[in-house]
């Protein structure tokens, strides 16, 4: 895992063993609570168009900042609980990713690789 993002991980953790948390902290409740704060984030975007969601204010973008920080933070708290290297999955991820969009199909289109699937 990257020293930053390790860091980061390890201070969430001691953040967390100061307040005497770990009893609140079960993978079900921090999946839940990563889901309530990416609801929070996606507040902010609800009924903008695309071109307003690509142009906010420093005030709303401040705003959706600490939402990705609180989904950031109970993400990686998350994969604490679970000993996940998010890094190392995410790479893993990509290369799956890389295998079901590849450019030559993917490009330009938002359909899901599924679709092809039905279209062949």
């Amino acid at each position: 895992m990257s020293d930053s993002l390790d860091h980061l991980i390890r201070a969430i953790r001691s953040f967390a063993d100061d307040r005497n948390w770990e009893q609140f902290h079960s993978p079900k409740n921090l999946a839940t609570a990563l889901v309530v704060e990416a609801g929070e984030l996606v507040e902010h975007f609800q009924w903008l168009t695309q071109v307003q969601s690509r142009a906010l204010s420093t005030e709303a973008k401040e705003a959706v900042a600490m939402e990705m920080a609180d989904v950031l933070i109970y993400l990686c708290r998350l994969s604490d609980q679970l000993d996940v290297d998010l890094l190392a999955a995410a790479e893993k991820k990509m290369a799956i990713n890389g295998d079901k969009y590849p450019v030559e199909r993917a490009i330009d289109s938002a359909e899901k690789y599924t679709a092809w699937k039905k279209k062949s």
